[in-house]
């Protein structure tokens, strides 16, 4: 599979994703740095490229390695419940690194398309989204019967976004 630079086509392009920032484009931030197709047995080159392109761009730290696990999280759950094959698109505007994943997959179930829970101890399964949610600064979902795209954002540690400089909240990592 190659790895392609560039924007959004076909019907990734017009699945809606409603973050509170605007997703980043092509024109304004520039290429992404990364975007892939994957399926069952590309789990680990995608978390490895998305870890290397993030180090390139500059991210390092435990929010780094935070973001890189709930991205892992989302694409391994897409493979287990969504078809077993997606894409995922990682780009960088101002402050914010924004990942991308989109599947063909039935959607989510509605019970799930909440912040959920902690998940009991001995339940099997069920942290992928949960962690997601604990990781990220932000996390959208559109899902619908023809798939589902998952917005995560992590803000650069030291960074300032709208919303905490409003709070008094200073973004460390």
């Amino acid at each position: 599979m190659d790895e392609t630079q560039g924007r959004r086509r076909g019907l990734d392009a017009a699945r809606p994703v409603a973050p509170r920032e605007p997703l980043p484009s092509a024109t304004a931030a520039g290429p992404d740095l990364f975007d892939r197709v994957f399926g069952n047995g590309d789990i680990t080159v995608i978390r490895h490229g998305v870890r290397a392109r993030l180090v390139e761009a500059g991210f390092d730290g435990d929010r780094l390695e935070a973001f890189v696990l709930a991205i892992n999280e989302i694409i391994t759950n897409v493979v287990l419940h969504a078809g077993g094959r997606g894409r995922v698109v990682v780009s960088v505007s101002g402050q914010s690194v924004w990942c991308t994943i989109t599947d063909s997959g039935p959607g989510i179930p509605a019970d799930h398309q909440r912040p959920p829970e902690v998940p009991d101890a001995f339940d099997v399964g069920g942290r992928g989204i949960w962690l997601a949610y604990r990781l990220c600064d932000e996390v959208t979902m559109a899902t619908g019967p023809i798939g589902t795209t998952i917005g995560l954002r992590m803000v650069r540690a030291g960074a300032h976004t709208t919303s905490d400089l409003v709070k008094g909240v200073s973004s460390t990592g």
